[in-house]
């Protein structure tokens, strides 16, 4: 019998009627034979909800006392889920991340896992019972409540199918699988049949919300076959999969648009080693990520130093940038927060040239500037006027005909 981890996100399961739905799914694959484990995020709302609460009493609340707060979202989620299998006849046993004990770092509200133990999901599993976990959450090696971060709910599925071993590892979102482009932006964006895990790293790193980087990782590294699928309709979504050499026949695979840019730029900084360390560092044991860097020739020993942040870091990494610009006597820094990510991702381009043109190109009918590039060997980022986002994407989802279907070198569909 096949072991399947299914994950559903806070909005399959945001309502009465959407919890419903989502056992009668679960019901119907375990009519199939297959063992089932199921990972819940909380109500669609309910983390937001429950943050503000936190808010509301203080401005800057102890992070240990803010994830046992977020904890219970899942909570309730994994207890609704639990009462609506009931009245389908099916017997469950529900887990927090305490109780099968998901043990992370103590980094409260982006905690690592470390480690989980299955002994108690197999002992449920032998007695012909559901597992629900609650997602999101886990417990340090003192017994402290941590919440995952960002993405944490798929972070905790494909963890938990990485340590079952599990044959397969179902997300269920709100949508039908892995897009070329936001569906919202582009009408004729396409799902994917496959991509390679590689790709979908990229695509999270750049701002695609379907998964988070952090658990494509997970998959990845523990080669957990993984599925994105809707929980709104039939679908056979979007398998993820180990990169294959006819994959290099499909140049680009998908576009993506981050709003959640800031950019900064320090003015005559002294064109000496050791100079950027000095910038960086205070920034770095800030946890602020640095994502794109630019830094110009320079002229009489003195040059400019451009970056990119998360934007609601802006202000810290302002403060931080115009405390290293005195310490190294730069010029002044200046900040934007009006600016957008939009990149371009396919293992393609190994093989093929021209990317890079096609995209100036396209940018260039349409009026929009660039205002920082940066490349990897299977993607190009650019940094453009926020306002120009997503006529970017339009123009550069039709440039590399993605609106049209490609066959790999055997005839699949991608």
């Amino acid at each position: 019998m096949q072991i399947i981890v299914q994950k559903f996100g806070g909005t399959s399961v945001g309502s009465i009627e959407r919890i419903q739905a989502v056992a009668k799914l679960i019901s119907e694959e375990a009519s199939k034979g297959h063992r089932l484990v199921v990972v819940v995020s909380a109500m669609a709302g309910e983390t937001d909800r429950l943050l503000g609460l936190s808010k509301k009493l203080s401005s800057q609340p102890s992070a240990l006392h803010q994830d046992v707060v977020l904890a219970a979202g899942e909570q309730v989620a994994i207890g609704l889920l639990g009462i609506a299998l009931h009245e389908l006849g099916i017997s469950s046993q529900l887990f927090l991340g305490h109780q099968i004990r998901i043990l992370t770092d103590d980094i409260h509200g982006a905690a690592r896992i470390q480690r989980i133990e299955t002994d108690r999901l197999i002992a449920c599993l032998d007695d012909g019972k559901i597992p629900i976990i609650a997602g999101f959450q886990g417990v340090t090696e003192k017994g402290d409540v941590t919440t995952i971060g960002r993405g944490g709910g798929d972070t905790t599925a494909i963890a938990v199918a990485a340590a079952l071993k599990a044959d397969r590892c179902d997300i269920f979102t709100d949508v039908p699988g892995v897009s070329t482009a936001d569906p919202r932006m582009v009408s004729d964006a396409r799902v994917l049949r496959k991509i390679s895990s590689e790709e979908m790293l990229e695509l999270a790193d750049a701002g695609a919300k379907v998964l988070s980087s952090r658990s494509v990782e997970i998959a990845a590294r523990y080669q957990v076959p993984l599925c994105v699928r809707s929980s709104f309709e039939p679908s056979a979504g979007t398998m993820i999969v180990r990169e294959e050499d006819s994959m290099e026949n499909v140049l680009i695979s998908g576009i993506t648009l981050s709003a959640n840019e800031a950019k900064v730029a320090i003015r005559r900084v002294p064109d000496e080693v050791g100079i950027p360390a000095r910038i960086f560092q205070p920034i770095a044991e800030a946890n602020i990520n640095v994502d794109m860097i630019l830094q110009n020739i320079s002229k009489d020993g003195l040059t400019d130093l451009t970056f990119t942040v998360p934007k609601g870091d802006l202000k810290r990494a302002m403060e931080l940038a115009e405390a290293a610009a005195r310490d190294v006597k730069a010029g002044k820094v200046e900040a934007a927060g009006d600016v957008a990510k939009v990149s371009v991702v396919g293992i393609g381009m190994r093989s093929h040239a021209g990317v890079a043109h096609t995209m100036f190109e396209a940018l260039a009918k349409e009026g929009i500037g660039i205002q920082m590039i940066s490349t990897s060997e299977i993607k190009v980022s650019l940094i453009i006027d926020a306002k120009y986002g997503e006529r970017a994407v339009r123009a550069l989802h039709q440039a590399f005909d993605l609106h049209k279907p490609h066959t790999d070198l055997v005839g699949n569909e991608r």
